[in-house]
């Protein structure tokens, strides 16, 4: 928007893709975020809170090129280098986890916090998100990554997306049979593009220009196809029987995370899609996103990225996932809200008993306004359903409206 489409007139215009959330919005996030983060402690992921701002040589470690072009940047007036407000928050844990905590044990990591993206993503085209999420370092099997996933499903399930249905790969079968054909950076840039939107014709075009041979050519053109239930993945061995053993490896990791999620959620439905890439420049192995039938984009999504802690002086594998809040409570079946139990409207005054009744009750939990001298609106309109006034006996009690 130019400079001349502001006026006195529409100074409160927001920047496009940024939003705020009103009351009851916020109440909504605000109790969905709290049993989230209770959820988390019960299955043993303690809480970090990174900063908003930081150097953008360690906000962008290890992540790729999609954050980078995410990522507002800005000079440190103290310092004069080079600074990045956050656009994913997991960088950041991983240096908490690499740097500052440096356990030898399995560590387990939650966070919920805004980031600020320089271009609208996904479908609700926001550039504010609240993301949450869950870091599991410092263990390489599948449990792992079967733990996360399946935290993953239960918070969605706890956000009121009953039915959402998961789609899974793993970047190494591409990055193996790529770099078992030859392909240079460019060349598996190109492929892993058109292998996002299943361009048959464009892979047979980039595999003739790059002159890849059988049996690597056939297998690499395959990958579109690989795709379904778990009988995809008994295709996908026999399709790729001669892949390196990165590959097939690769393959033994998804089976192992099928059957695990099988035994955890036999009613979650699962995909397999080995042309699934989700951020192939910043994953080690298998990837995962979260889908609700209606909506157009992934609801939550994680995976492997072993070693992002190296740059920190200790790498260690990990696996994760995130998700946007407000996304969660866009499609949610139904989240209560922070304030769903309505409120008591008070009398305005400061006589001992009346401010112990009132102490009183919000020390229940209850919500209590009291009402000021010449207002207007009643109760209804301060959110309250019931009153607080006294009975024959000069006893303040709560009434209902």
């Amino acid at each position: 928007m130019s400079d001349s489409a502001f006026s006195k007139d529409n100074r409160w215009l927001l920047p496009e893709g940024v939003d705020e959330l009103l009351p009851g919005q916020a109440g909504q996030l605000e109790g969905l975020r709290r049993k989230l983060l209770d959820q988390f402690n019960s299955w043993g992921y303690e809480l970090v809170m990174p900063p908003f701002i930081e150097y953008l040589d360690s906000l962008l470690t290890g992540t790729g090129h999609d954050l980078d072009v995410q990522t507002f940047k800005l000079t440190d007036q103290l310092t004069g280098r080079l600074m990045g407000v956050r656009a994913d928050i997991t960088p950041q844990v991983a240096r908490i986890d690499a740097h500052r905590l440096r356990r030898e044990a399995p560590t387990r990591l939650c966070y919920i916090g805004s980031v600020l993206h320089a271009r609208p993503e996904g479908i609700s085209r926001s550039r504010n998100p609240v993301q949450l999420g869950a870091e599991l370092f410092g263990h390489a099997g599948v449990e792992s990554d079967i733990e996360i996933i399946s935290l993953a499903v239960s918070s969605l399930r706890t956000a009121g997306i009953s039915q959402p249905y998961l789609d899974l790969g793993h970047v190494g079968v591409f990055r193996g049979l790529a770099r078992a054909a030859g392909c240079d950076a460019a060349q598996e840039a190109a492929l892993l593009e058109a292998l996002q939107r299943k361009a048959v014709a464009e892979i047979d075009e980039l595999l003739d220009e790059a002159g890849i041979d059988q049996p690597w050519r056939r297998m690499l053109r395959a990958l579109p196809q690989l795709n379904g239930g778990v009988e995809a993945l008994d295709h996908a061995g026999e399709v790729l029987a001669e892949a390196p053993e990165s590959v097939r490896q690769a393959l033994r990791n998804l089976w192992g995370v099928a059957a695990g999620l099988e035994r955890r959620l036999p009613d979650l439905p699962l995909h397999f899609d080995l042309a699934e890439l989700r951020g192939y420049g910043y994953h080690t192995g298998i990837v995962f996103a979260a889908l609700v039938p209606g909506y157009g984009s992934e609801v939550a999504r994680g995976g492997r990225y072993d070693d992002i802690g190296r740059v920190f002086g200790n790498p260690r594998p990990a696996t994760g996932f995130s998700a946007d809040l407000r996304t969660l409570v866009q499609v949610s079946d139904g989240v209560p809200t922070a304030t769903a139990r309505g409120g008591i409207l008070a009398p305005w005054g400061d006589e001992p008993d009346l401010m112990r009744a009132i102490e009183a009750l919000r020390g229940e939990g209850e919500r209590v306004v009291q009402a000021l001298p010449g207002q207007q609106g009643g109760a209804s309109a301060q959110g309250c359903d019931r009153r607080l006034q006294q009975d024959d006996q000069g006893h303040w009690v709560t009434q209902p409206l």
